[in-house]
């Protein structure tokens, strides 16, 4: 996502956000101000992720790297001090 198109997200939010000031009270303020950063969050991480799902690599990953190092090193557990 470029600044360009992070921008033309945030702007699109921007009236939104404006309304936000006819609430009578701060708790429906901040909920509501709250649930419209969520969102924008929510869709920024989307594209940010889609992008990086389409690089060439496409191997299978291996999920927990730690465990395979200590299958292969086969020590001992050490059995108290």
């Amino acid at each position: 996502m470029t600044r360009e198109e992070y921008l033309a997200l945030a702007a699109s939010r921007y009236d939104e956000l404006e309304k936000l000031k006819e609430k009578d009270n701060f708790y429906d303020y901040e909920k509501g101000f709250d649930e419209i950063w969520r969102d924008l969050g929510r869709q920024y991480m989307e594209t940010r992720l889609n992008e990086k799902s389409t690089t060439s690599d496409r191997r299978k990953k291996n999920v927990n790297p730690l465990r395979r190092d200590v299958d292969s090193e086969k020590q001992p557990l050490h059995a108290g001090a």
